[in-house]
């Protein structure tokens, strides 16, 4: 009884996982998965038949969501593939820093400060209209604990 082990935790979280699985057979055209453990939109899914002694094979070709690059997948269509769980919410643009972080605010009046303007054309573009004086709209895209801004719209008043 003098020597009990004591379990200590680094830190805790909901456990809610970032993917789930799914058959790869089952997965269409615009839907998601995770290649090389990156979140991609799929573009384009070509199925072969079953050969002599196995299975039908699923050829995912697919953009990651975040860098927009192109990747490829080959997997057994039986198998289970990982689907990330992708959520989209829309805030209205409130500022624009100096070092490129915008200041956000969502539907319930809560501020978020911690996402960097995309330095790409939608980054210019976000950063164009808003030196004009538009009230923007911005999409945020999440996946895999990874946030970006997907997209902007006017906002209507």
């Amino acid at each position: 009884m003098a020597d009990e082990e004591v379990e200590e935790f680094e830190g805790a979280d909901a456990g809610a996982a970032t993917t789930y699985p799914m058959q790869a057979g089952s997965i269409r055209k615009g839907g998601h998965i995770v290649i090389k453990g990156r979140p991609c939109k799929v573009v384009d899914v070509s199925t072969s038949k079953t050969g002599k002694h196995g299975h039908a094979k699923c050829h995912f070709v697919a953009t990651d969501i975040f860098t927009l690059k192109k990747l490829e997948e080959l997997c057994p269509a039986s198998h289970n593939a990982e689907v990330p769980h992708v959520a989209r919410q829309d805030y209205t643009l409130l500022d624009i820093s100096d070092d490129g972080f915008v200041s956000l605010m969502d539907d319930a009046g809560k501020d978020r400060n911690d996402l960097k303007l995309p330095e790409n054309e939608l980054g210019k573009q976000i950063e164009d209209s808003f030196q004009e004086g538009d009230n923007l709209v911005v999409t945020v895209l999440k996946a895999m604990d990874e946030e970006c801004v997907f997209a902007v719209k006017k906002a209507v008043d």
